[in-house]
Formats: structure tokens, C-alpha cells, sequence
């Protein structure tokens, strides 16, 4: 007999559906990752083989044992302007089946799409929630990106729209960029603080050279499964939060990057 995970990642890719639809799990966590033509291709290697690596790893299985139920449900989509879901709605249990979701993803293909439009990755993962043959008793979008949100409604629109739901939005701000361009900002990690990650414990980590993809990733992934605050890791708050700025963040900056760059 195949192993119960094999199951419900064959209905899932076959469209049908099973009793797999009430299968509760600790968490339902939809990676996000930016392959915007922003992103020079070598880090898009970079950052996939760091998702490729992490689920090897023996910190995501000690993650899971932390969990009440010691599974979770992943699946993986890349952005631009649009999303598209690279890897179905996978269980994960233990060692075996993480191995078979990076061997999974490590198969797919690299792509790129144009524009930045994080609004749009939200509301294609909201849509994935509502369809997963999953419930989890935590759902969370892990959001990385390169750039501010420059097509499709605003970014804190995405963001009000998603957390109300109680789906928490967690960042991975890309940056390196050495040198400023028509889709950088050299701040993206307070765009992505202020303008982006919500719920209850969004936290987000920085990338800020190309040494750090496979930690970093690494490191996020067993925050989130695991469900653990980590001291030292910048959390959004869910109440009110006093602006450190002399005044509020511009959370349209990549709109307006993009019109100025249409009216050249």
C-alpha cells in the first residue's frame, strides 16, 4: 500500500478529491517565491536549491516532532505579476516525505515572470487555502521578493484582505542589490514590515548576500513549522504599533517607481 502522503499528493494532482479533504495537520503553508525579472537568474538558482536543501535537512523532521500532530501540508508557487503553483498540496511526516518534496520541486522548471505583484501571490494562495484538501489548525504565506509590489492592487490591500482570514503572512526580503535600479529599494525590509507580513506572529528574515539563501531559508521553515518565536527575529504586531518614522512608511513606493518608469 502506498503511504498515505503518496495518496494525497497523487488525488491533489489528479484534481479529485478524498476523506483527505477533513485531514487535519499542524500547518498549511503556501512558499512563495519572487521569480520576477528582477531577480538575475542565479539567484533564482540560489534561492530554489535553498527550498531544494532545507527540506533534506533534519531540522525540518525535528520541526514537525514539535507539532501536536507531526505533519504539515506544503506547496510551492513562484510570482511576478501572476502565480503559478509549482509543487501541489503536499504531506509531510517525517524524513521520507520531505525527501520526495525537494526531489519534487528540484525537477521543476526555472521560470520567470514579468512585474512584481505580491497582491496578486496573495490572492492566488488565498484561493489555494480554499481549495486544499487540508485543515490546518495554522495557516501561513511565506512571501519572498525582491522588490516592492509594482502591479495588481496595492500590497497592504493583499495583506488586510489575507490576514483577515487568519492567514499570517511571513517575509523573506531579498537584498542585494548593490546598486539601486528601477525595481529595487535599498529599505525593502521595512517595505515588507510595514507593507506586507500581518497576522498573529509574522516575522520576517533578511537575505542580504548570496551566502545567507540556505540558512536563511532553513531557518524560516523550522520558525514556521515548529510554530516557535525565536528571540531576535523581527516580529509584526497585531495590536497597535507606534511608527518609528517621522512619518508613515510609503507603502506605494513601487507604484510609483513604476509610473515614473512608464513616463520615461
Amino acid at each position: 500500500m502506498k503511504p498515505l502522503w503518496a495518496l494525497l499528493v497523487s488525488f491533489c494532482l489528479l484534481g479529485g478529491t478524498t476523506s483527505a479533504e477533513q485531514y487535519t495537520v499542524d500547518l498549511e503553508l503556501v512558499i512563495a517565491v519572487d521569480v520576477s525579472y528582477s531577480m538575475e537568474i542565479d539567484e533564482q538558482h540560489l534561492q530554489r536549491q535553498g527550498y531544494v536543501d532545507a527540506f533534506l535537512r533534519p531540522e525540518i523532521a525535528k520541526a514537525l516532532q514539535r507539532g501536536p500532530l507531526g505533519r504539515i501540508a506544503v506547496t510551492y508557487i513562484e510570482w511576478g505579476g501572476s502565480a503559478v503553483q509549482i509543487v501541489p498540496w503536499t504531506l509531510i511526516d517525517g524524513r521520507t516525505a520531505a525527501a520526495q518534496f525537494s526531489d519534487l520541486l528540484r525537477r521543476q522548471p526555472i521560470r520567470r515572470i514579468s512585474f512584481t505583484s505580491i497582491s496578486n501571490a496573495l490572492a492566488f494562495a488565498r484561493k489555494l487555502f480554499q481549495t486544499s484538501p487540508f485543515r490546518g489548525s495554522r495557516r501561513v504565506i511565506d512571501v519572498s521578493g525582491d522588490g516592492p509590489n509594482n502591479a495588481g492592487v496595492p500590497a497592504p490591500v493583499g495583506r488586510n484582505t489575507t490576514v483577515a482570514q487568519r492567514i499570517v503572512i511571513d517575509g523573506l526580503p531579498i537584498m542585494l542589490k548593490t546598486t539601486p535600479d528601477s525595481a529595487s529599494i535599498p529599505d525593502l525590509d521595512v517595505y515588507y514590515r510595514e507593507c506586507v507580513i500581518g497576522g498573529d506572529g509574522a516575522f520576517l528574515l533578511k537575505v542580504t548576500n548570496v551566502s545567507q539563501f540556505a540558512e536563511t531559508i532553513l531557518r524560516k521553515l523550522v520558525i514556521e513549522i515548529s510554530g516557535l518565536e525565536v528571540s531576535g527575529t523581527p516580529q509584526r504586531q497585531t495590536g497597535p504599533v507606534r511608527v518609528q518614522y517621522p512619518r508613515p512608511y510609503n507603502c506605494f513606493i513601487g507604484e510609483e517607481m513604476q509610473e515614473r518608469s512608464i513616463g520615461k
